[in-house]
């Protein structure tokens, strides 16, 4: 299991729970050596240029933010590239999934999954693709960024009593056929955090889920962090996920 991250990652580049110190602290205290940890490279602005305009990226950059959020995308489309042989997840922030094409909010700048898998289908190594989106806020961005994107499925799971949330993404998996699988992990849903519903275990359960459907169909399979607040039990819901992943 490749886990994704860079030092850079620790910077407090903003006043928002998303930058808060101490939460990729969090994190990376409970991954330890379990896994072989790449160090994330920026983005290629082409890349970033396929899903957002240039008003946008200009914003972006003009707010000091352009480095530490193309450094997310980039370890995202690392994490897309490397899970299409392996599975692989993303230790990165800023988060992405409110970054449309021509705005962002809720702690995001650029979208990290919209970027990666726009990266993978205009280099032609897929044609397909699905998000399981399972941060307790709708990923309006990559919505806005994928919806008309042909071979592209998206699912943001709204159930709310945990039988039945976890049933929706077991019902998303059993009908997908596509070429990959990405993980747009929020772990803000959990029941010590702002949503107060998933325990630590559904986001392994969820985690197999995803790593069962991929080996079923021959797709490949990656996540990217997104939200997650609580930094008391951030990391183990991370670990949860990868574990899930790869166990």
């Amino acid at each position: 299991m490749k886990v994704i991250f860079h030092s850079d990652f620790y910077s407090v580049y903003a006043s928002e729970p998303a930058a808060a110190p101490g939460r990729m602290e969090a994190v990376t205290k409970y991954l330890g050596s379990r896994f072989d940890m790449l160090q994330a490279v920026a983005a290629e602005s082409k890349d970033i240029e396929a899903v957002h305009s240039a008003n946008h990226i200009a914003r972006i950059r003009q707010q000091g933010l352009y480095h530490i959020a193309a450094l997310a995308a980039g370890g995202a489309v690392q994490a897309a590239t490397i899970g299409l042989k392996e599975p692989a997840f993303a230790v990165i922030r800023p988060p992405g999934h409110h970054a449309s094409r021509n705005d962002s909010w809720g702690f995001c700048y650029f979208n990290n999954m919209a970027v990666a898998l726009t990266h993978l289908l205009r280099s032609g190594r897929i044609n397909t693709a699905a998000v399981l989106d399972f941060d307790l806020h709708y990923g309006d961005g990559t919505e806005n960024i994928l919806s008309g994107t042909v071979g592209v499925s998206m699912s943001n799971p709204e159930g709310t009593t945990r039988k039945a949330y976890l049933g929706e993404v077991e019902s998303f998996m059993k009908g997908l056929r596509v070429d990959i699988i990405g993980i747009s992990a929020g772990f803000d849903n959990h029941e010590l955090d702002w949503g107060g519903l998933l325990t630590t275990d559904d986001y392994f359960v969820m985690g197999q889920m995803v790593k069962e459907t991929a080996q079923r169909i021959g797709a490949g399979y990656f996540g990217i962090l997104e939200g997650g607040y609580n930094h008391d039990v951030l990391g183990q819901n991370v670990l949860a996920l990868i574990e899930g992943m790869s166990t």
